[in-house]
């Protein structure tokens, strides 16, 4: 009897934990498909009275959200290249070379991350706007650029693992720490370079205050900013958003569903090693 309802309790909160979960994407999902008459005189959970695309096809028209994304992968792809290559050279010299403050440097990470990046927009912004990087799309690459702890520790934890002996061979055979780093370290990353990627990726994906903020112009939007269009001062246009978020959720969950296994392997590969 225990098991059973061991059993049935599980099964029940997994039950209840995915409606919970998947029920606000539904209301979306039935919001975008409504006309701004119907879906301001029906409930939210009321069937459409009839299937339109008409919302899908003002995001991308007015919403200018192929642009968005054309602007978006831009950063995207720049940015997250750099991120791990920082990342794995951070991590690849903490562990294995020996320098003065080697500990204070590891110390500073993790206090800058305590640090909450609001109190520092003024003097972020004032440095972005001195190199001219205002109102670009360098802007939200540059910032986005930024190696966070999470992804050094990731990192490091993966270096820790690969041998030291494999750096040792590669310089019997003249082989530079650069050429170790790229020949040897890199390869053998992979796992955690593909979780790096899917965490990065996604929290640049669904950033709004770093365009909104350092690229206000109407010819740089991205998905986020896309949506944003839809609001005024005089409401907003719901289901013309929800259409939007419908759009913008699809290629995550699709990764996502392609890609879950390398974080649930990166995170727990670097929690055991």
């Amino acid at each position: 009897m225990k098991r059973v309802a061991a059993s049935t309790a599980k099964y029940t909160s997994l039950v209840v934990a995915s409606i919970v979960t998947l029920l606000p994407l539904v209301v979306i999902l039935m919001a975008s498909l409504k006309s701004r008459e119907e879906f301001q005189t029906s409930g939210l959970f009321d069937l459409p009275r009839s299937f339109q695309l008409d919302n899908y096809v003002t995001a991308f028209t007015s919403g200018r959200m192929a642009l968005g994304f054309m602007n978006t992968m831009i950063i995207l792809a720049v940015a997250i290249t750099g991120t791990v290559l920082i990342g794995a050279m951070t991590a690849y010299a903490i562990d294995r070379f020996e320098f003065r403050l080697k500990k204070a440097v590891v110390v500073a990470f993790l206090v800058a991350v305590l640090v909450p990046g609001v109190t520092t927009q003024v003097a972020t912004f004032q440095i972005v706007s001195g190199l001219g990087l205002y109102n670009t799309r360098w802007a939200a690459i540059a910032l986005f650029l930024g190696t966070d702890i999470v992804s050094i520790y990731i990192f490091l934890q993966f270096v820790r693992a690969i041998p030291k002996e494999l750096d040792e061979a590669a310089k019997l055979e003249g082989a530079s720490h650069l050429r170790i780093f790229r020949s040897v370290i890199l390869p053998l990353l992979k796992p955690a370079i593909a979780t790096v990627v899917i965490i990065k990726g996604f929290a640049s994906y669904n950033e709004f205050y770093i365009p909104f903020l350092y690229m206000p112009s109407r010819d740089l939007p991205v998905l986020s900013t896309s949506l944003f269009r839809f609001t005024g001062p005089f409401g907003a246009q719901w289901e013309v958003i929800a259409a939007g978020v419908v759009i913008v959720i699809i290629p995550t969950l699709l990764i996502f569903v392609v890609l879950q296994r390398y974080i649930y392997n990166g995170f727990t590969s670097g929690a055991t090693k």
